[in-house]
């Protein structure tokens, strides 16, 4: 019987402690303080960094304690990516709950390469901005392709903003200056990465890609890219896509200043949005590369030739 009842006590006092350490650990931080912060979760963040990150904060007492609250709700499928305004002073459960729903901002992906009215498309879709509204008001080629946590009640303007502000950080005055030593500026640096952007799908191919587009310039060639062409053909209702997939012979006859097959020089403007390894490469490109022609296979890598007897037999080789 000695035996029975010490173990009853010692179970009695570890159910008690358990009960003692969950209970202490889901009050409030600070009850007392009342202030607030932001709190971000990052899309695909785990539970287990996000727990990290509240400990971080000084917004929970226990981590382990926060972790077993939020199974013990059945949330830990239910937590949202975003930003959230919390308090020292709200317990593990508020806090987990907080975590599920009404976040401040949103998360907007926009992916390089993409044209004005492809963002116009995502954007509208995430903050219920007017497509025609961007699309009047964007530039592009300044639209820089990220990850942004958007508020939710953005204007068309103050994303346009955004994104040409993160532009104007990432393209560096380092950038542009040598870019000048190479004699371009920055709307010709900008036209020539949303190529590059379209035409090479490989960082490895991005800087030999711009090189020959260089000198394709420097000699006074036509650049005969396709993606230009795919730009001034615009939306194509039959595919659902800004981009069509196979050009025809009529195609390239088309009436348009981004028609790089029949015009000379660089297109007006940017055709996409290029990403900061794009604009690199055309910074960094190699003019005086021996090649004067490329080609994708079907696999999007990338094949390079000297004259144009090689090119023709790539051509048969690799899309015949």
């Amino acid at each position: 019987m000695k035996k029975e009842t010490v173990a009853f006590f010692i179970l009695l006092f570890l159910g008690l402690f358990a009960y003692l350490f969950y209970r202490q650990g889901t009050l409030p931080f600070n009850k007392t303080d009342s202030s607030t912060k932001i709190f971000v979760i990052s899309p695909g963040d785990p539970l287990q960094k996000i727990v990290d990150n509240l400990d971080k904060e000084d917004l929970i007492r226990s981590k382990l304690v926060f972790y077993l609250a939020v199974k013990q709700l059945g949330l830990e499928r239910s937590i949202q990516a975003g930003d959230f305004r919390l308090s020292p002073s709200m317990n593990a459960y508020e806090i987990a709950k907080n975590l599920t729903h009404g976040t401040l901002d949103v998360w907007v992906t926009l992916i390089e390469g993409t044209r004005k009215e492809e963002m116009a498309q995502i954007i509208g879709n995430r903050l219920e901005i007017p497509e025609v509204e961007f699309i009047q008001n964007a530039e592009e080629g300044y639209l820089f392709p990220d990850t942004y946590l958007m508020p939710k009640d953005a204007t068309a303007g103050s994303v346009i903003s955004i994104l040409k502000n993160n532009y104007e950080q990432k393209f560096t005055e380092d950038m542009k200056q040598k870019a000048n030593l190479k004699g371009l500026s920055e709307k010709e640096v900008l036209t020539l990465a949303s190529i590059v952007e379209k035409e090479a799908k490989h960082e490895a191919d991005k800087k030999i890609v711009a090189g020959i587009l260089l000198k394709r310039l420097d000699a006074d060639w036509p650049l005969q890219v396709d993606a230009t062409i795919q730009y001034a053909l615009g939306y194509q209702a039959g595919e659902k896509s800004w981009w069509k997939k196979v050009l025809s012979f009529d195609d390239l006859e088309i009436d348009s200043p981004f028609n790089s097959y029949k015009n000379k020089g660089l297109p007006p403007t940017p055709i996409s949005n290029p990403g900061l390894t794009s604009i690199t490469a055309v910074v960094e490109a190699d003019r005086n590369t021996p090649y004067w022609y490329y080609m994708s296979d079907k696999n999007t890598n990338m094949h390079y030739e000297k004259t144009i007897e090689e090119h023709n037999e790539n051509i048969k080789k690799y899309l015949e």
